[in-house]
């Protein structure tokens, strides 16, 4: 079973119409034991990475999400979803994440449009099986402020340019996170979802 947390801010509503347009069965639950028994795991994100972590904390999440990702099981982390894997954010003070990929989380640059919003490309560093029937350089939608900066490019599999280029894909092991919004991306981004399951070993209705 696909588990999709609730923890109260996550773009939840789109996530769960791919799903279903997929034809994948799957839950949305902020119950610890339904993240630990998932066969996959998604993390949507809206909003700020501090607020989204003290939910987590407050529903009791961060333990089993740290334990089911330690144990090398399907997650898919999606724009705060994948800021919250690194070690710290700078948005709205210093805050403390889930440290999975060492790094912190930095604003854009200045002078640039922020929110980062709309169309942008999407460059493949490595192939990757979440990439499977993907061209290099397609278009994903993006609503973002903050970026990942992680210590080391060995988890770095996507990059996008906007004044800077800055890690947009991010995989380690059955771990895949994308700063982009793949329910809001159309046709490729669906595929990007089949991909993902389909490396999870889920099987559609």
């Amino acid at each position: 079973m696909i588990t999709v947390i609730d923890y109260g801010a996550g773009n939840l509503r789109s996530v769960v119409n791919a799903l279903t347009l997929l034809g994948y069965p799957h839950r949305v639950s902020q119950k610890p034991a339904d993240v630990l028994s998932a066969d996959a795991v998604i993390l949507p994100g809206v909003g700020a990475a501090g607020d989204t972590m003290k939910s987590l904390e407050k529903l009791s999440l961060i333990k089993p999400i740290k334990q089911y990702i330690a144990e090398g099981r399907p997650f898919f982390g999606i724009c705060i979803g994948l800021q919250v894997l690194l070690t710290t954010t700078e948005e709205g003070g210093s805050h403390k994440c889930l440290g999975i990929i060492p790094g912190k989380v930095r604003k854009l640059t200045p002078g640039l449009k922020i929110p980062h919003m709309g169309w942008n490309q999407v460059k493949q560093l490595t192939a990757h099986p979440i990439f499977s029937g993907i061209p290099d350089n397609t278009n994903f939608y993006f609503v973002h402020s903050y970026y990942a900066i992680p210590e080391s490019n060995t988890a770095v599999i996507g990059t996008t340019d906007y004044g800077i280029s800055f890690c947009s894909v991010l995989a380690q092991g059955k771990l895949v996170a994308t700063q982009f919004h793949p329910e809001k991306s159309g046709e490729w981004g669906l595929k990007l979802y089949d991909n993902f399951l389909k490396m999870a070993g889920e099987n559609k209705r």
